[in-house]
């Protein structure tokens, strides 16, 4: 079977995303997905039989400082050790994890004597600890840059465990992982088989210390996926189920858990995971491509930068959609919508975001999360190369880019 990459080419330009599609004697469909997770309250407590049945010696934990500090992290050491399981800590990770953050991580990787990782955190440490097992076996990659897009690398990375703490990334199921270049200043997307864990936990119960915001933040991010997944060019049936699912999900679930309700949050910690089973199969779409550059010019926190972002390319994509937000409308309460015309489905869709974005207290504008209107030109630039941007169900160009980012500040 020959692995192929869908391309779109405009402006005299090419772009690649992610893609399940195999071309052969017929046309196929990929899906990858972990080997092994678990879920529900207290599931946290399944590592120690994971670790023990694959016969692993010692574990580099990657996570951040804020996650030991506010006794997060800690949880998970107190299960290694009273199981009696070795490991090592590397905490350095930061938002928007950096090139030489992945460097540092694979050096005390070296020195740890580990032979495989646990990531704890939300995105940030996740990523980070997939290109962290990526180069280990695979050192060729060791200067990071090279691993952006869909990089041919040999060897599965070093067996890894994903622990999340907030829902939202999925980065657990998901092949995907991204990185901050700063000297460059922008966010690159790399996506590789090699790199998707052997285990992921995911029980809410590690998610119960996240702030209001950052629920709010983080899973307007899992509808993103969902909903970018759900019209990104490379959809199929199978993947449409899932984010139709994870879509309703999330769209009951999210603002129970902004307001600290258990089954809220067992919700959105289910949600996010679905969306990451089909987004990381078939893509995503502009807002992505447009949130990346907000990450790696100023430091914005990815969910906001996607959820303000959401309502907004959904309206700039609706005609191009199909019947599809008359299923998001559907699936996120309006029942109504199923029989509307089709312009007026589209609309209940935008505003059912809209407002769900306003009862989370996600901010209406990107100049209120940090964005410089003198900056449009270079953010619109990075927009466009993204590797997400490909997948956008309407093809864009640089000045059509420049006049989303300028009616959004």
């Amino acid at each position: 079977w020959l692995q192929m990459t869908n391309m779109i080419s405009y402006q005299g330009l090419v772009r690649t995303f992610p893609n399940t599609r195999i071309e052969g004697a017929q046309m196929a469909y990929r899906m990858i997905l972990n080997e092994t997770s678990y879920f529900g309250p207290g599931s946290i407590r399944c590592i120690v039989d994971e670790v023990k049945k694959r016969g692993f010696k010692k574990a580099l934990v990657v996570t951040d400082k804020d996650l030991i500090r506010f006794n997060v992290a800690t949880k998970v050491f107190a299960i290694l050790d009273e199981a009696g399981l070795p490991y090592s800590i590397f905490d350095e990770v930061v938002p928007n994890p950096t090139i030489e953050v992945v460097q540092q991580g694979v050096e005390t990787f070296k020195q740890s004597g580990a032979d495989y990782l646990i990531a704890i955190g939300g995105g940030s440490p996740q990523d980070t600890c997939k290109a962290i097992g990526i180069i280990i076996n695979n050192p060729e990659f060791a200067d990071v840059r090279s691993l952006e897009g869909g990089a041919e690398t040999k060897n599965a990375a070093v067996p890894m465990i994903a622990i999340p703490t907030t829902a939202g990334t999925a980065a657990e199921v998901t092949i995907n992982y991204v990185i901050t270049d700063v000297q460059n200043r922008r966010k690159f997307v790399c996506y590789d088989p090699h790199d998707i864990p052997v285990v992921a936990i995911i029980d809410a119960e590690m998610m119960s210390s996240m702030p209001a915001s950052l629920k709010a933040a983080t899973g307007v991010d899992a509808l993103t996926h969902a909903i970018e997944g759900y019209i990104t060019k490379g959809a199929w049936e199978l993947t449409d189920m899932l984010h139709l699912k994870a879509i309703e999900v999330i769209g009951r679930s999210l603002r129970a858990s902004v307001q600290g309700e258990a089954q809220g949050a067992e919700g959105m910690a289910l949600g996010q995971y679905i969306a990451g089973m089909g987004f990381s199969n078939v893509g995503l779409g502009l807002v992505h491509g447009m949130a990346h550059p907000l990450g790696a010019f100023y430091g914005t926190p990815h969910g906001v930068a996607n959820a303000v972002l959401l309502p907004h390319i959904m309206a700039y994509n609706a005609e191009y959609t199909g019947e599809k937000y008359r299923d998001i409308a559907v699936a996120l309460g309006n029942k109504q919508a199923s029989t509307l015309p089709i312009a007026e489905a589209r609309q209940a869709a935008i505003e059912a975001v809209a407002q769900l974005n306003r009862d989370v207290n996600i901010p209406a504008r990107l100049r209120d999360v940090g964005m410089k209107e003198e900056d449009i030109d270079a953010l619109a630039a990075a927009a466009l190369a993204d590797v997400c941007t490909g997948g956008n169900p309407r093809d864009t160009n640089l000045e059509e880019i420049k006049a989303l980012y300028r009616t959004i500040f």
